[in-house]
């Protein structure tokens, strides 16, 4: 059964968790207007704490995901993320989860935009024993007729309706960013403003939220690991995370814990499982290969414990920023360093520890406008491949690599003659030498010739 909604054009009341035009607080409400003569539609609402009444937490899985409630699960890419989050919607349709609704099956919408229904998704669900009629999939249809993906918080309000409707108890979002319209990850006050109404939705009709985030690959923190703004880990109630088990030599088995729980005990111990080969039936009797959790009991080794890994190259506030830039250049080449340093300090890291970052990622500075100041970028999105050819960087620009040289994806690198482009720095062979007869840009002070007094380590 499909149902549709025409375009919705109510505004999103926070406060009250419901579409203007159901609450009453209308945009056409004239009691109040703006210096500018133009009608607000915003209005305080002052409650007593004496009438508000305690209730306590409904859990959709017992000590790890609340109803009503944004959690989130976290981990690197290949390690079973989806496939633990495809076990999840099974037990909810089946109900067989530990929680408030354990024997009350009920219904999950899945917003998934990185596999196929038809290929991954399905067989992923079939494998894990999911009561596949009460599986959801939700799409958009434009005036224009042209189908569409979930856009929120645009369309929240007819996703609501049809949560209700559908007696829906789980909303997956894999990746959460998906679907979260022109969200700045970086931005702390615009991953706000895109998951408030999100929960706000998720708690009126008492449904769970689950979005899937990668972690970084330098901080050994499991909160602060995870990818973009911190207010992704401060919205949500719990923080669930999945990584390989050191102690495994097959790299088969992973842990899996909840790290933050805002509404409940902590959870010390670890879950053990590992992604098994499976198949399932498709169309015409085909047979599909998928896969499917296994789990193994609890572990002694927590979380934190595991990402501690020894043999990281970088780690701590230094490798917490260096992956941070990386990340942010990558997503905003060429931004003024000003920019680059506000939005780092934000996000909580320091200043001089970004500048000390900067060469350890290769950031490529150059100098532009007037009045002149320092524009940063990576060195693959600009001028690397010059860099390659010539053994010289382009003019008012120098690339900056930490003495360790590039490391993974940056090793592989060639330029577009063929030739190999090598690290920067006392290592680099024959490029060095000729890079060593250019005045450098210290990407830290934008002055020629530092000395790297400005790049010292923080004290």
């Amino acid at each position: 059964m499909s149902v549709s909604y025409s375009q919705d054009t109510a505004v999103w009341c926070d406060p009250c968790a419901l579409p203007r035009a159901e609450c009453g607080h209308a945009l056409q409400d004239t009691q109040n207007s703006v210096q500018d003569g133009e009608q607000s539609s915003r209005h305080l609402h002052v409650q007593v704490a004496a009438d508000i009444v305690p209730e306590r937490v409904s859990w959709l899985w017992q000590g790890r995901m609340a109803l009503g409630h944004l959690s989130l699960l976290a981990g690197r890419e290949g390690l079973g993320k989806s496939t633990l989050a495809a076990w999840i919607t099974a037990q909810v349709t089946r109900g067989t989860l530990p929680g408030d609704l354990y024997g009350q099956p009920r219904s999950v919408i899945i917003v998934a935009t990185e596999d196929s229904w038809a290929h991954t998704l399905v067989p992923r669900l079939m494998a894990a024993g999911a009561d596949l009629s009460r599986v959801l999939n939700v799409t958009v249809e434009t005036s224009d007729g042209f189908m569409t993906g979930l856009s929120l918080p645009k369309d929240i309000t007819a996703l609501a309706r049809e949560a209700e409707a559908r007696d829906v108890a789980l909303m997956v979002l894999d990746p959460i960013t998906s679907r979260l319209e022109n969200l700045d990850t970086h931005k702390d006050a615009e991953v706000r403003r895109a998951l408030e109404p999100l929960v706000a939705m998720g708690d009126r009709v008492g449904m769970s939220v689950l979005g899937l985030i990668h972690l970084n690959k330098s901080s050994a923190d499991p909160l602060n690991a995870v990818m973009g703004s911190k207010a992704f880990t401060a919205v949500a109630r719990s923080v669930s995370t999945v990584v390989a088990d050191p102690e495994d030599e097959d790299d088969r088995r992973r842990l899996f814990g909840t790290v933050k729980n805002n509404l409940g005990p902590a959870l010390p111990a670890s879950e053990v499982f590992t992604v098994e080969s499976c198949e399932v039936e498709g169309r015409r009797g085909a047979q599909i290969i998928t896969g499917r959790l296994d789990w193994h009991g609890s572990s002694a080794t927590t979380i934190k414990s595991a990402m501690a890994d020894p043999g990281m190259e970088v780690q701590g506030a230094l490798g917490e920023a260096a992956e941070w830039l990386e990340d942010y250049l990558s997503m905003h080449p060429g931004t003024p360093r000003v920019e680059v340093i506000r939005d780092a300090e934000k996000a909580g890291h320091k200043e001089r520890t970004v500048k000390r970052a900067a060469n350890v990622v290769g950031v490529l500075s150059r100098t532009e406008g007037f009045p002149r100041q320092a524009v940063w970028s990576l060195s693959a999105q600009s001028g690397q491949a010059q860099l390659g050819q010539s053994g010289q960087a382009p003019p008012g620009e120098s690339v900056n690599k930490g003495l360790t040289g590039p490391t993974g994806r940056d090793q592989h690198k060639q330029s577009e003659g063929g030739g190999s482009v090598g690290p920067v720095g006392p290592s680099s062979g024959d490029v060095a030498p000729l890079l060593a007869q250019q005045p450098m840009i210290c990407p830290g002070c934008n002055e020629p010739g530092c000395d790297g007094d400005c790049l010292e380590v923080d004290r």
